[in-house]
């Protein structure tokens, strides 16, 4: 078996890459589940038990950072040597502190429902080129220093994009 130790990519048996195959992931997820739930070594010890429940909790870590784009995308610039850390490095492009701030000024100005839809459509398309430019700085050009940027944009346009959405729902 696989070590504790052993990084998610491993664990899940998929190449260390930001594209992933999310039908995959959830497959293997669930074989990993099955091997190790606990019921499967009740007879077997109280040691047992509790080595199949080490093995269930790193199974759900592993899977919850490899199914999310933002967090793989962070994950895989720590395993190349490149934290994030966003907490101690905020500094981003002028452009997208302009966008930022525009869409900020739209969120906050409208109660219309078609307006906060307008921005989450063009929100989402943001999010899906940040995704894209991850992508290939990590798996084309292996550039994981440049991914940080991306990966703190990305964090940014998804607590925006929640934001959106949370007020779309009080309005709905």
């Amino acid at each position: 078996m696989i070590s504790l130790q052993a990084n998610d990519f491993e664990l899940f048996d998929v190449p260390v890459r930001f594209a992933q195959d999310r039908a995959q992931l959830d497959t293997r997820w669930k074989a990993l589940q099955r091997e190790a739930h606990p019921d499967r070594f009740a007879a077997d010890g109280a040691a047992a038990k509790r080595v199949a429940m080490q093995w269930s909790v790193r199974i759900n870590e592993a899977y919850q950072r490899l199914k999310d784009p933002l967090k793989r995308a962070a994950y895989l610039c720590e395993l190349q040597g490149v934290p994030v850390q966003a907490e101690n490095n905020t500094a981003m492009p002028a452009a997208f502190l302009m966008q930022q701030m525009a869409w900020r000024e739209s969120l906050e100005e409208t109660d219309s429902t078609a307006a906060l839809e307008a921005l989450a459509d063009e929100v989402l398309g943001v999010q899906r080129q940040v995704q894209q430019e991850l992508a290939h700085l990590l798996d084309e050009v292996q550039d994981p220093a440049q991914a940080v940027g991306q990966v703190r944009a990305l964090m940014f346009v998804e607590r925006f994009l929640q934001e959106v959405n949370a007020k779309l729902d009080r309005l709905t």
